[in-house]
């Protein structure tokens, strides 16, 4: 998510989550009758000033029933239980009180809280459905779905998640990578192995999640200590990315780099050095001295 909010406080990575009971029959019927991104009424409407409170109550009530954000500001303007109510109203009472009994935790937590809520109580097989709602908020509750089923590989994981980590609304993309990264964060090693064949997708949405998911100093999230100590771990992902033509994968992999030179400025340094040497690409160039913004003397 950008940097218009206060961000929640940072939270260690997630223990393995429990196995899920799955979903009966009736409960899938109920889930597959709720509306999709296809067949939604389309209701973005940009908020008409800058803060929550300039939010109208017509537009509230739109976002609270599922209609997608088309700002920030709305997405942290959602009531996840007037949502959730609206979404899967077969969770039931006691979990809609847990739901508001969060309101006014940092939303990165609430969508943790309600994607546990609801795999409690409908299965971890409420995905699918979760994930073809119209609300990008819906979607993101279905990216925390697949961030808490265990024992997933760090592969098997990233699979489930690229279709969110392609989806057109800015803000799915954003809850994608935050919701695997403590799991693929606990298997570095085979993660970004894992990773390195997405630095080629044709997915420039696809080829920036490869770098924004482990930068060792995200936004919203916990910080990646062994990357941070030794980032040279992610080099051969990095290198990869070093003359993408997306503005969007540019700014990533600088953002990636700048995280690293507050612990490690030398490295940044020779790393920039090296891929300026030669005849390097407008994006390289662009790259390396957004990287160095903080170190730059």
């Amino acid at each position: 998510m950008s940097a218009g909010a206060s961000p929640p406080a940072k939270r260690n990575a997630a223990s393995p989550a429990t196995k899920r009971t799955a979903a009966s029959p009736a409960t899938k019927r109920t889930a597959a009758s709720l509306p999709t991104k296809r067949n939604a009424a389309s209701t973005t409407t940009k908020p008409a000033g800058r803060g929550v409170k300039d939010i109208s109550p017509a537009r509230l009530a739109q976002l609270n029933a599922g209609a997608p954000a088309a700002a920030l500001t709305e997405c942290l303007a959602v009531d996840f239980a007037a949502l959730m109510q609206a979404v899967a109203p077969q969770v039931g009472r006691d979990a809609m009180a847990q739901m508001q009994a969060e309101a006014s935790t940092g939303i990165s937590k609430r969508m943790a809280v309600a994607a546990r809520l609801l795999t409690d109580q409908l299965g971890d097989d409420c995905e699918p459905m979760l994930a073809a709602h119209a609300s990008d908020t819906v979607r993101g509750w279905a990216c925390f779905v697949i961030g808490g089923v265990p024992d997933l590989t760090p592969g098997e994981r990233l699979e489930r998640i690229r279709p969110l980590a392609d989806d057109a609304h800015f803000g799915v993309r954003e809850w994608a990578w935050l919701a695997v990264r403590p799991c693929l964060a606990a298997e570095l090693e085979t993660s970004l192995q894992a990773l390195q064949s997405w630095t080629q997708d044709p997915s420039e949405r696809v080829r920036r999640f490869a770098s924004e998911c482990l930068r060792p100093r995200g936004v919203w999230c916990a910080h990646i200590a062994a990357l941070k100590s030794d980032p040279d771990q992610a080099l051969p992902l990095l290198t990869a990315l070093r003359a993408d033509p997306a503005v969007y994968v540019q700014d990533s992999v600088a953002n990636w780099l700048n995280d690293a030179s507050k612990d490690q400025p030398d490295w940044v340094r020779e790393v920039c050095a090296r891929w300026l040497a030669g005849q390097p690409s407008a994006a390289t160039e662009r790259i390396c001295k957004r990287a160095q913004r903080s170190i730059a003397a």
